[in-house]
């Protein structure tokens, strides 16, 4: 459990890196033009992403996301022990890694995001953003497990684009960012209702998923 533990920790801070040290990159080059910054924080989170999973899902998976662990809880591929060993490391992978790209990008390492992020809307968009996550690691893995890191990589950079919430459908990146001003931060007031319609997502995908598969039986 201890390369599980390390495995998610460090891919969980490069993942938080990726997605918001881009995104303060993408700031810095296109100032004022949000269409541009998105582009270049998709493209770049999609990538890194494909990377990371490619890397990693040998380790321990990679996760790099509690609600990717919990359903693989429910689908009896993990234990509680693992459980609470994953979700310990992504979250606290997550915080480092903010602590780590405010130092690169020679910001405060400690910040409370004052960026609203509010409204029915946005909690749908990650309900819908985190069910879609979900129900491409369970078919791409039922398909070939290989096909996982390029499914999940191109499903995140479209989900920027389609959701309203740009899809965070990661409780761990979530809470990272609540430690941000930068363009992809949110207020902490927020994170609550944001992780529970992730998870909410989560289980959803999982309970259709599981209901497919009883009638393909």
């Amino acid at each position: 459990m201890k390369v599980s533990f390390i495995s998610e920790f460090v891919g969980t801070v490069f993942l938080v890196m990726i997605v918001l040290g881009s995104g303060m990159m993408a700031e810095e080059l296109f100032p004022g033009q949000v269409g541009l910054a998105l582009l270049a924080n998709s493209m770049a989170t999609g990538t890194g992403l494909f990377v990371l999973i490619n890397c990693l899902s040998d380790l321990s998976g990679a996760h790099l996301n509690p609600v990717v662990s919990f359903i693989e809880y429910l689908s009896k591929r993990l234990k509680t022990k693992e459980l609470i060993i994953y979700v310990t490391a992504q979250m606290m992978g997550a915080y480092f890694g903010i602590i780590l790209t405010h130092t690169m990008f020679n910001r405060t390492v400690f910040e409370i995001s004052v960026i609203e992020r509010s409204g029915t809307h946005l909690l749908i968009s990650e309900l819908i953003a985190t069910f879609g996550l979900i129900c491409v690691v369970l078919l791409a893995s039922k398909k070939n497990i290989q096909l996982i890191p390029q499914s999940v990589a191109a499903y995140i950079t479209s989900a920027y684009w389609f959701t309203s919430s740009t899809s965070f459908a990661n409780p761990a990146v979530t809470f990272a960012r609540t430690f941000t001003n930068s363009f992809g931060g949110m207020s902490p007031a927020h994170y609550l209702p944001f992780l529970i319609f992730q998870f909410c997502g989560g289980l959803l995908a999982w309970y259709v998923m599981k209901l497919l598969n009883q009638k393909a039986k």
